[in-house]
Order: structure tokens, then C-alpha cells, then sequence
């Protein structure tokens, strides 16, 4: 009996010695690298949104730095492409992103992860490169603005394609292990708006301050592609990647043992359950999806929609009644808005590490992020300029900050509830589909809050 390998009962303590061993996350390691995948799927987008003060100087009348520093706020020195920059940048943006979300969800399983995600970042960082080599090279404000909404909806194509392929992983580890990504693409604004800031604080030239913000990014991408190399290697991830992919063989196991016992009419029934699982998770079933988990993928829908819907349309457009021709003028929208905005987002979606609260099955959850349409008419009331239609109650800078700070809050730690509760509301086998279905959704709230932002900044 030696000959023929270890006994059974030794097979077993074996087996559930590495499962201890393997079930936990040494050093946080997994948990570091999601983290650090998060980061690079939203960074791309952040990047390209905080530097809108660079893309807008490319796309006015030729201009020393000088002025165009004097007469950015100036409303009546923007052409056409400076004031349609934003809308147009946003759409581009959400549009693709929504698209490629739909094919990742459909196609993710004939698709392998390492191309989808490898692939998807490694894309991502050539067009970087590409747009700091562009900062050197002058062009007129057209072909500009023509070649920046390409690249902007290339990044966010792979960007879809590796997000959704990203909380697909996720699904298939503990619920906590969504919470790293959120957090992740929660500091990719919080670092582009610093890097912003860092850039307007150093003094130089705003093409040389792009050029070093540009290859920034690129130092980021590139760390994000070496983490994920070195996420196969580790034991926690393995050993649930290795559980999903034994599904199947214990089923045939099952099998074997009614086999072993007469029973053929269990085997075809077991036969059918088993292929019925197989189809449910290769297809995109409108059935399954609306029974299992269509209130967390409406509430994180409508989320997003509220929030591209005025950020950055509305809100970049806010002026300070205090700043007077200040310092502060020159820092308002980089602190009040971006800034702001991403560090209380993150500290939102940092949060339900440690509190997810209101629960999974609470009506009180998409209750609240229904109520977050107030912040619509609030920032329309603010002083953007320039307006046409509506009065200005909110004057003042700190009712702006106050709102944007609730806004972002509430953004983060309820959106990213919903994006860890979708998965769970499933099977275990069917946790990776319904991570790629809660993806789309997002997506498909911020294309919504995209194409909503023209009316509600026309509306102002």
C-alpha cells in the first residue's frame, strides 16, 4: 500500500494543513496588492481630470504662460474647445467605459485574467507615455483637443475592461477583500489632485509641471503591473482561486460516489445542475441578475449617475467670493474641489474596512443614495460662473467646501457598500459573475452622469 502514495486520513491532514496555512493572508500581502490594482484603474482617469488647467491653456489663443495665468478665470477669454472641454472630456470618459464594461461582463470567461488585467495595464501605461512626450511637442488647439479625447477614451476602454476584470477576482475572496480596491481607486484621486497642487505650488512653467505629472503616472502604472506579477506566487490567493477551480472536480466526485451506489437517477439530475450552474455563469442572465441583485446594482447605478453628473462639470466651474485676486484663487478648485472631493471619497470607501453599515438585505441603503440627488440642485445654486438661469444662494466658499465634503463622503462609503455587498447577495461559484454585473453598473452610471452633466450645467 506505500507504493500507491499516502493513505486517505493522511491525505486529509495534509489538505487541511495547507488550508490553514494557505487561508491566511500573510502580512496583508493580497490585500496591499488589490489595494495597489485599485489605485491603477483609477488613476489614468484622475490624472487627465486634475489636469484640465494644462489641457485648457493647449486649447485657447496662443498665450505666454504668463497670461494665460493672469486670464484663466477670465470668462470671456475661453474659446469654444476650453468651455466644451469638460462635458466632451467626461463623456468620452464614461461612454467607452460603460461599453467595454458591458464586453468584459459578457466575455471575461473566454478571456484569460492575465491578459485582461496585464494587458489592460500595460496599454494604459503607453498612452501615458505618450501624452508626456506630447507636452514637448506643439500642436494647435484642434488636432490637440482631437488627440487628448482619444487617448482619453483609450485609457478608459482598457480601464473598463481591467476594472471589471478586477472586482470579478475580488468576488471569488472574502467580501473584505472588495473594500482594497475601492479604497485604492479612492487615493488615485486624492494622489492626482496633491500632484496637481505640488505642481502649481513648485512655480514652473505648467507645460514643464505636466511633463513631470504625466511621468508620474507612468512610476504609478508601472508598479501596479509588477504587484499583480507577483499575485499568483501568493498562498491566500492561490488557495481561493484553486477552491473555485476544484468546483467542478467535486461534482464529478459527487457523481462518482451515486454511481458507486446504483443511483443513476441522482447522476442525471446532479449531471443537470451542474451544467445549469455552468451556463448561469457563462451568460448574462437578465433573470438571475434581477432576483439576486438588481437593488445593489441600481443603488450603485444611481450613485454614480448623481455624481459625474456634477463633478467635475458643475463644480469646477464654482469661483471663490473670498479669494480677491489671492493666492487662494489660484488654489480653490485644486483644494475645494478636486482635493476635497478624493480625500473624503477615499476616507468613504476606506471606511467599510472596519463598518458596513446599514446591512446587505437594509432598505436604509438605497434609500440614501436616492437622497443624494439633493446635492444637484445645492452645487447649481453655488457660485458658478458663468450661469444664465439660476439665482446664486450659496455664495460663500465654505458652503461649496461643506457640500462637497458630505458629497464625497457619502459617494465613497455608500457606493463601495453596494460594490461589496453585490457579490455576496450570490452563490459562491457565482460570486465572479455578479462582480463583473455590479462593474457595468457602475460604469453605466457614470455614462449616465456623463450625458447628464450637459443639462444640469446648462440648467445653471
Amino acid at each position: 500500500s506505500h507504493r500507491h502514495g499516502p493513505s486517505g486520513a493522511q491525505r486529509q491532514i495534509g489538505s487541511t494543513a495547507f488550508k490553514h496555512s494557505s487561508s491566511r493572508d500573510r502580512y496583508n500581502g493580497v490585500w496591499l496588492i488589490f489595494f495597489m490594482l485599485g489605485l491603477g484603474t483609477l488613476l489614468p482617469w484622475n490624472f487627465f481630470m486634475t489636469a484640465t488647467m494644462y489641457f485648457t491653456s493647449r486649447l485657447g489663443d496662443p498665450l505666454s504662460e504668463a497670461n494665460f495665468s493672469a486670464n484663466a478665470t477670465e470668462e470671456d477669454s475661453r474659446s469654444v474647445l476650453q468651455a466644451k472641454f469638460n462635458n466632451v472630456m467626461t463623456l468620452c470618459a464614461m461612454v467607452p467605459l460603460l461599453v467595454f464594461t458591458c464586453l468584459n461582463s459578457v466575455l471575461h470567461q473566454r478571456i484569460p485574467q492575465k491578459i485582461r488585467i496585464a494587458g489592460s495595464l500595460t496599454a494604459i501605461l503607453l498612452v501615458f507615455l505618450l501624452t508626456a512626450i506630447l507636452v514637448k511637442v506643439d500642436l494647435e488647439p484642434l488636432p490637440f483637443f482631437i488627440i487628448t479625447m482619444i487617448k482619453i477614451i483609450c485609457i478608459n476602454s482598457f480601464g473598463a475592461v481591467l476594472q471589471g476584470s478586477l472586482f470579478g477576482m475580488a468576488g471569488l475572496l472574502p467580501a473584505s477583500y472588495t473594500t482594497p480596491i475601492m479604497s485604492g481607486q479612492g487615493l488615485a484621486g486624492t494622489f492626482a489632485a496633491l500632484s496637481m497642487i505640488c505642481a502649481i505650488a513648485s512655480g514652473s512653467a505648467i507645460h514643464d509641471s505636466a511633463f513631470g505629472y504625466f511621468i508620474t503616472a507612468c512610476v504609478v502604472i508601472s508598479l501596479a503591473i509588477a504587484a499583480y506579477a507577483l499575485l499568483p506566487k501568493l498562498e491566500f490567493f492561490q488557495y481561493y482561486q484553486e477552491s473555485q477551480q476544484n468546483k467542478p472536480a467535486e461534482d464529478e466526485e459527487n457523481k462518482m460516489d451515486l454511481l458507486k451506489t446504483g443511483d443513476v437517477t441522482k447522476i442525471h439530475i446532479k449531471s443537470s445542475e451542474y451544467q445549469s450552474k455552468t451556463c448561469e455563469c457563462v451568460s448574462f442572465s437578465c433573470i438571475y441578475f434581477s432576483h439576486q441583485i438588481w437593488v445593489m446594482a441600481f443603488s450603485v447605478c444611481f450613485a454614480f449617475t448623481i455624481t459625474i453628473g456634477t463633478f467635475p462639470a458643475i463644480t469646477v466651474d464654482v469661483k471663490s467670493t473670498i479669494a480677491d485676486g489671492g493666492q487662494w484663487e489660484l488654489y480653490f478648485i485644486p483644494v475645494s474641489c478636486f482635493l476635497l472631493f478624493n480625500v473624503f471619497d477615499w476616507l468613504g470607501r476606506s471606511l467599510t474596512a472596519v463598518c458596513m453599515w446599514p446591512g446587505k438585505d437594509s432598505k436604509l441603503l438605497p434609500g440614501l443614495l436616492v437622497a443624494r440627488v439633493i446635492f444637484v440642485p445645492l452645487f447649481m445654486l453655488c457660485n458658478v460662473k458663468p450661469r444664465h438661469n439660476l439665482p446664486i444662494y450659496f455664495s460663500h466658499d465654505g458652503w461649496f467646501i461643506g457640500f462637497m465634503i458630505l458629497f464625497a463622503f457619502s459617494n465613497g462609503y455608500l457606493a463601495s457598500l453596494c460594490m461589496c455587498f453585490g457579490p455576496k447577495k450570490v452563490d459562491a461559484s457565482e460570486a465572479e459573475t455578479a462582480g463583473s454585473i455590479m462593474a457595468f453598473f457602475l460604469s453605466l452610471g457614470l455614462a449616465l452622469g456623463a450625458s447628464l452633466s450637459f443639462l444640469f450645467r446648462a440648467l445653471v
